[in-house]
């Protein structure tokens, strides 16, 4: 399926938004002409967020890019108990791919943590914000809570100062598990405020501004993580990860940050996910 958008395309539904059609019907029109579905939802919802806002309210301003937080020049990273390395980065959107973030005790230790706590992932519902299992994302995973014990404790510091994000806005570390077929289709980290859904999770720590993939195994064929924008896919790795920003000062977000994981075709897939906030998360 289709997961990139033409500017001809970007015309149709600035314009078809314009003229008042219901968003849904855009996605549906989009999804027939052999787009994904997800994509399409997160491009409609995005033009919707920074086009066609109630005229009692201020649309927000396209993305304006802003020095990075994360450090766009050396090759390592000097943390209060590791060295990591950084092996390639991209200036917009502002992406890094690391080596050396976890070692492989610490990944044989978070997947023999997690094993008997999988539950199936969900998604947030773009309309009620409520926890969704859907199809197009077919992993397995559970959460550990910051500083939940002296071992998470020390990852999350480690994490936090290669994030240069406090440790107090971060999301508890998701773990997430992908058998062969196992895939996320392409969409976005942030929650878009034009979704009545992203409310309610804006409200604790507002608006999420950068995401850290740790991955804790190497896969045998598939399960790279893509950023279809980029035309950029990063082949897992044990030990390494990739990192993102989306959030600008302004509490704008970056479109070309969506991203997916593709489809497991040999093996299996586990990974660890930090998502940080622009405040403290509770």
């Amino acid at each position: 399926m289709n997961t990139e958008i033409t500017a001809d395309w970007q015309n149709w539904i600035v314009d078809n938004l314009a003229r008042g059609c219901v968003p849904q019907s855009l996605v549906e029109v989009m999804a027939g002409k052999g787009f994904d579905p997800i994509f399409a939802n997160a491009i409609v919802f995005h033009f919707t967020n920074v086009s066609t806002q109630p005229k009692t309210v201020a649309a927000p301003a396209a993305y304006v890019a802003e020095p990075a937080r994360f450090p766009m020049e050396g090759g390592v990273i000097h943390t209060h108990d590791r060295i990591v390395r950084v092996t390639a980065r991209v200036a917009k959107p502002i992406v890094a791919i690391l080596d050396n973030l976890l070692s492989m005790e610490e990944c044989d230790e978070l997947v023999r943590l997690s094993k008997s706590k999988l539950k199936r992932s969900t998604i947030v519902d773009p309309q009620t914000g409520a926890e969704e299992v859907i199809d197009d994302r077919s992993s397995y995973g559970t959460f550990f809570t910051v500083n939940e014990d002296e071992f998470i404790a020390r990852l999350d510091r480690r994490i936090a100062e290669v994030m240069h994000w406090p440790i107090e806005n971060g999301e508890g570390m998701q773990i997430l598990n992908y058998k062969i077929g196992g895939e996320y289709k392409p969409h976005f980290d942030y929650f878009p405020v034009a979704d009545q859904g992203s409310q309610v999770h804006l409200k604790n720590g507002g608006q999420r501004v950068s995401t850290l993939v740790m991955y804790l195994n190497d896969v045998d064929e598939g399960g790279e993580t893509i950023f279809p924008e980029l035309g950029l896919a990063v082949a897992p790795k044990k030990g390494s990860a990739v990192y993102f920003e989306y959030c600008n000062s302004q509490s704008q977000t970056d479109p070309l940050t969506l991203h997916g994981g593709n489809p497991v075709l040999k093996g299996e897939k586990w990974i660890a996910t930090k998502w940080m906030r622009q405040g403290r998360f509770a």
